[in-house]
């Protein structure tokens, strides 16, 4: 049961994401498959750097998440873990991810390493979340690190390719979190975060939403481009972009199906990333 409450504050299905953007970036960086090691120590390290902020959230986060049914069943919230121990742990395996960094990868992935640990603790946990209702644009930039990590950990260094792919998770972002967002508002209402669906109009969450998925359609075409992959990965890309905004157009305000159409783009939102992410690997390793 301990064990079980430790590997839930590392909240590793969020860490999944992470590692599905990391390894095309790897791929795009080397122009091919990097070696097993770097992948692997890439991969772990970057998972325990996500545990590690992760798990200091929670740790930050303890006693609103007990006003929320979503995060009611936490283990700091449930009492399976103490603060001490939790804020123990996160500081060990961040610790840990970062010496994995240093040792098999390169000064600057380690660095950037640091930086997104810090980012998402301080800056998004402690300043934006409780502050803005912005607070996912910005406080998602921890969550497009592993694109830089990743292409930095093969290279020692970043170019406007994987800019390109950071931004395409910034702007993917904010729409996959508000779509999820919509469904909890009432959670974020009572816990006084101010997460843009509950303190918005359906209008605005609207926009916004439209705005950032427009934005990322265009980021990710940019990104073929730059990577100079083949034309048909552009096309697949832009197919990919037009599901996503056709899913938008059902989203209207006041409907009887809001909430639900809203779970359908958070659901698309992930698949969206994942079979872009598939395309941009098939596409660098057949070019190769």
């Amino acid at each position: 049961m301990r064990l079980r409450a430790y590997v839930d504050l590392m909240k590793l299905r969020v860490v999944e994401l992470l590692i599905i953007t990391t390894i095309p970036a790897m791929v795009l960086a080397e122009r091919g498959l990097p070696s097993f090691q770097l992948v692997a120590a890439t991969l772990i390290g970057g998972t325990l750097a996500a545990g590690s902020a992760n798990a200091f959230n929670m740790v930050i986060e303890a006693e609103t998440d007990k006003l929320m049914a979503r995060t009611s069943k936490r283990p700091l919230v449930v009492g399976s873990i103490g603060k001490t121990h939790a804020l123990v742990f996160a500081s060990i395996i961040g610790a840990l991810s970062l010496v994995i960094f240093e040792i098999f990868t390169t000064p600057l992935a380690t660095l950037l390493n640091a930086l997104a640990i810090f980012y998402y603790v301080v800056i998004y946990t402690i300043i934006l979340k409780p502050n803005t209702s912005q607070n996912i644009v910005w406080g998602g930039a921890a969550g497009c690190m592993p694109v830089l990590i990743g292409w930095a950990a093969v290279t020692g260094s970043l170019t406007w390719v994987p800019v390109a792919f950071f931004m395409v998770i910034f702007f993917w972002t904010p729409p996959h979190f508000w779509a999820l967002a919509i469904k909890y508002k009432e959670d974020y209402s009572a816990a006084g975060i101010p997460m843009l669906p509950s303190v918005s109009s359906q209008s605005s969450v609207i926009g916004q939403m439209w705005f950032h998925t427009i934005a990322m359609v265009i980021s990710s075409t940019a990104l073929i481009q730059l990577a100079k992959l083949p034309v048909w990965v552009l096309c697949a890309t832009v197919l990919l972009g037009a599901i996503f905004t056709f899913q938008l157009f059902a989203l209207k305000e006041n409907s009887e199906n809001y909430n639900k159409v809203a779970s359908g783009i958070f659901h698309w939102s992930i698949t969206y990333l994942s079979l872009f992410s598939v395309l941009l690997v098939v596409a660098q390793l057949l070019s190769a």
